[in-house]
């Protein structure tokens, strides 16, 4: 029994880590005002360019770094276009993800089956062998724990310090913001690289640690969830956290129900942490008083500064 639970929690928190590393940098992206559909196609260019580096030079810690470079690099571009040119963002995050879905498949077609280096797991003399506890808390990769201190360091920034309440008043009145004589667009696109990099991390992780390879498609709609991880919780930090081991522990259960040989339809069970997604998007939505007193108010909209 306490071999199948440990199983369980640790299948649960591999599941888990890349959902919260994205949606992570989105709720920093929205706090200032800027939603951004691309979360997808960057969490697949960041999978590919970290494989193909880690793959080539067998440094893991290196693919790490190049997956973020790749979510900012496609991050950099949607700034670009919506806070330069003021290409609608919806648009232009819809356009990144199927830029990044076909980039990813072209360059990522030479490594197709071929196996990468993985990401060590810890291994913590006496504590990693405790029954249960040892290897949940103490077996686990670099990522898992850097994105517990991601999260808090989120929301230290966002709700202790002077330059987290202005990257909220940017996402609440970038008018008001901009009369102040802060910097909108510098602002929103330092949310938008912040995002960026956590969506490439989160796609290095897949193919470093959570699946050492590289398979096409791989992050299979995660960055969808972790879009609706944000408003799930509300665009608070500490609800983040619960709502992202919420939906790795779906995405977990359909796996098992299928490895178990369950008589449910594969496509069935495969649509299970997504129709699980639409449900509770389905049921937040009739609370429309906590959407209004938790959504920045300017999410989505552009600035344009007038002379």
């Amino acid at each position: 029994m306490i071999f199948f639970l440990t199983a369980f929690l640790v299948s649960v928190m591999a599941a888990a880590t890349p959902l919260l590393l994205a949606a992570s940098g989105e709720l920093v992206a929205e706090r200032s005002g800027i939603l951004n559909l691309g979360v997808e196609g960057m969490m697949l260019v960041g999978a590919v360019v970290g494989f193909a580096v880690g793959h080539r030079t067998g440094s893991t810690a290196l693919g790490v770094g190049a997956a973020i470079l790749g979510g900012m690099g496609l991050a950099a571009v949607f700034s670009f276009l919506t806070l330069n040119l003021l290409c609608n963002q919806i648009a232009a995050g819809l356009a990144l993800t199927i830029f990044g879905r076909g980039f990813s498949s072209l360059m990522g077609a030479g490594y197709v089956g071929i196996a990468g280096p993985a990401l060590p797991k810890l291994n913590i003399p006496v504590l990693s062998h405790v029954p249960l506890v040892g290897p949940v808390l103490f077996g686990q990769d670099a990522l898992v724990y850097a994105s517990f201190a991601i999260l808090a360091a989120i929301a230290w920034f966002l709700y202790r310090t002077h330059a987290g309440l202005v990257v909220r008043a940017v996402g609440d009145s970038h008018d008001a913001a901009h009369a102040l004589g802060y910097s909108v667009k510098g602002i929103r696109q330092l949310a938008t690289l912040f995002g960026g990099a956590m969506a490439g991390l989160a796609g290095g992780y897949m193919s470093l640690a959570y699946s050492p390879l590289w398979a096409e498609n791989m992050t299979a709609g995660r960055g969808w969830i972790a879009l609706a991880l944000v408003v799930f919780a509300a665009w608070r930090p500490a609800r983040l956290l619960g709502g992202a081991y919420l939906f790795g522990g779906v995405m977990y259960l359909s796996l098992y129900v299928q490895g178990v040989g369950v008589p449910i339809p594969s496509p069935f069970v495969s649509s299970l942490p997504y129709l699980a997604t639409v449900l509770v998007l389905a049921i937040i939505s009739r609370d429309r008083r906590r959407i209004r007193l938790n959504q920045p108010a300017c999410l989505g909209k552009s600035f344009h500064a007038v002379a």
